[in-house]
């Protein structure tokens, strides 16, 4: 009976850390991981952090798109943690969740403040709209930014710095593939990248 015992609290044990061990892990102590893909530029992985610098010529040919590091992952609801730094150059940095459609949830921040959108599954030309504007919410060059963004059904809780704010849209509820941090303009650094179910 002990033995049982013993046995069923260590499965609950393990089970209850199961549901803690995160979906993806990533503090940039090695230079390739397998669902990590960093490009449009030249990404250099030391001291635990990734850090690009816009090459205007790649910016151009990829269509005026900068810098990126993509996380293939299959998720629906999740919590996503990374921080970056972004320097006086940097012009916008932008987070997205994907679909294996197209995007679900994009954040992007600027000197103009900071826009959440949705991409409606419903509209034919799978355009954005806002789901929120927070002209205070602005770059901060030279400082580590920790962001954390919670998906729930239909809702995206977004913390960046002191800041958090819930938004809402019946199109964040969908299965996603992967996400992604990139950015346009100047330096950008990026560390600890957890995501938890």
């Amino acid at each position: 009976m002990i033995l049982r015992t013993l046995s069923l609290s260590l499965l609950l044990l393990g089970s209850a850390f199961a549901v803690d061990a995160p979906l993806l892990k990533d503090d940039f102590s090695a230079p390739k991981l397998e669902s990590r893909r960093a490009s449009r530029g030249e990404w250099k992985f030391e001291g635990n952090t990734a850090t690009c610098t816009q090459d205007d010529a790649l910016y151009k040919k990829n269509k005026d798109h900068g810098p990126i590091i993509f996380y293939d992952l299959s998720y629906t609801d999740a919590t996503i943690h990374f921080s970056y730094k972004a320097d006086a150059a940097v012009k916008t940095v932008v987070f997205t969740c994907n679909s294996a459609d197209g995007h679900v949830f994009r954040f992007g921040t600027s000197a103009l403040g900071t826009a959440v959108r949705a991409f409606p599954t419903d509209s034919k030309d799978h355009k954005s709209i806002s789901t929120g504007q927070e002209k205070t919410l602005t770059l901060k060059p030279g400082e580590w930014v920790p962001v954390t963004v919670t998906l729930r059904g239909p809702k995206a809780t977004v913390k960046i710095g002191d800041f958090e704010k819930t938004y809402e849209h019946a199109s964040y509820a969908q299965k996603k593939a992967n996400l992604s941090v990139g950015f346009s303009f100047g330096t950008l650094s990026v560390k600890d990248v957890v995501v938890t179910p």
